[in-house]
């Protein structure tokens, strides 16, 4: 397990139209301490899932901290290696 010691599990949809909801929220709990976010309630993700991940990585890293993410759908993985930006992603080791 990691050393995370906030986790951050957004519900829903993580789209265009729902994607300004949650960013400040993660952009707070990624500077605060070792952050996971997870991904299990996420129904639906676009490109802007993945704007609020780097942001996040951004904020976390500005603030000396960092951020694992947890249960990310396939189809994000998928479009992160579309991107060519799946390297970026620090994925939690599965146990």
């Amino acid at each position: 397990m990691s050393d995370v010691t906030k986790v951050f599990a957004p519900q829903g949809a993580l789209t265009m139209l729902s994607a300004a909801a949650v960013l400040e929220e993660g952009r707070r709990l990624a500077a605060e301490a070792p952050l996971a976010v997870d991904f299990a309630a996420v129904t639906a993700a676009d490109s802007a899932a993945l704007a609020l991940i780097l942001d996040w990585l951004r904020a976390a890293r500005a603030a000396g901290q960092r951020v694992v993410l947890r249960n990310l759908p396939a189809a994000l993985i998928s479009l992160a290696a579309l991107y060519d930006i799946d390297t970026l992603l620090p994925l939690e080791p599965k146990a």
